[in-house]
This record gives structure tokens, sequence and C-alpha cells, in this order.
């Protein structure tokens, strides 16, 4: 699939993707925070939807944990390869052509978002019904909604002198919509 995908966009043919939001990376101070927010450790299974060129599953391999990125774009996911054997984690990270809307993300411990709040909002009650409880999600700016305030709030100034703002939840096995 993921060839038949690039060859289209090689040959200049459209595909059909509904993104959930622009491609703007994290910066990498804004990663690492994330995942402290997150308690990251080795053992968790951390997964980036949307993960563009996938320096938070690299990052979070480095930390021990397993890092899979999801993204539906097929050249980020080339990209996030490439990074990985960069970065010598290719054994702790898993990249994969697939949409945010439809990935089985219930063996993830951690789940990390840099997406829009209406993005945030349509996945609210995917990761709430797949999560088991205990998992952390981590959203880079936006948040779940008003109907699921987040646990934690972590707003700060990061080396550039941007104001982020970052919001962690706890799934509590509870379904919301």
């Amino acid at each position: 699939m993921l060839r038949i995908a690039t060859a289209l966009l090689a040959l200049g043919v459209a595909l059909p993707i509904q993104s959930l939001a622009p491609y703007v990376p994290t910066p990498e101070d804004v990663v690492e925070r994330m995942l402290d927010l997150a308690e990251v450790k080795k053992g968790d299974v951390v997964y980036d939807l949307g993960c563009g060129d996938g320096r938070i599953p690299i990052a979070a391999a480095k930390r021990g944990a397993r890092g899979v990125g999801i993204d539906i774009d097929p050249i980020r996911i080339e990209e996030s390869k490439r990074n990985a054997v960069t970065a010598g984690v290719t054994d702790r990270t898993e990249f994969r052509v697939e949409d945010a809307m439809t990935v089985d993300v219930s063996p993830a411990t951690v789940v990390t978002l840099y997406l829009l709040s209406s993005s945030n909002a349509k996945l609210r009650p995917i990761l709430t019904r797949q999560l088991k409880p205990g998992a952390r999600i981590v959203s880079h700016a936006f948040s779940m909604g008003s109907t699921w305030p987040a646990d934690k709030v972590d707003t700060f100034t990061t080396k550039r002198g941007d104001e982020i703002t970052l919001y962690l939840w706890r799934a509590d096995g509870k379904a919301r919509q």
C-alpha cells in the first residue's frame, strides 16, 4: 500500500486524504516537556497520532519506551523511518501509514497529539473507548473540549520565547462523546 501511495504521489495523483491538522513540527524542547508530563519511561508504548517526521516516537524510544508513529502522509512516514535509523532506535520504533481516526490505539500507554481542537474532539470517543485506565494522553496546544477538562495543564515559555500550553488526561475507563 505504501509503495502504491508513494508511486501515485510521484506521478502527481492526489490521494483523498483528510488531514486532522496542518503539518507543523513540535519543537524539540516541547517534545521533551510532553514526554515529561506523561511521565514516559521504559516499558511505555507511546503512540503519536499525526507523527510527522517521527520526533516524538523517536524521543520516547530514546527513553526506553516503544514509539509508534501514525500518519496519513506516506512521505512523512518514510521521513520518520529515516530519522529513526539516524537516531539508532529502529528496534524500538514503528511508523505506519494509517488514519488516526481508525487506528487501534488500545496497546498504547501514552498517546500524544498536536492536532486541532476539532480533531481532538473527534478522537475523544475513540481514545476513551480504546485506552485502558491509567493510559495518558498529552496534547500540545489544544484541549479535548469543555466536556473533558484536562487532569493537568502545563503552560511554559520555550527556548524560542513561545508560550506553550500542554494538556494531560488520564484514561479512566469511561467512554466520552
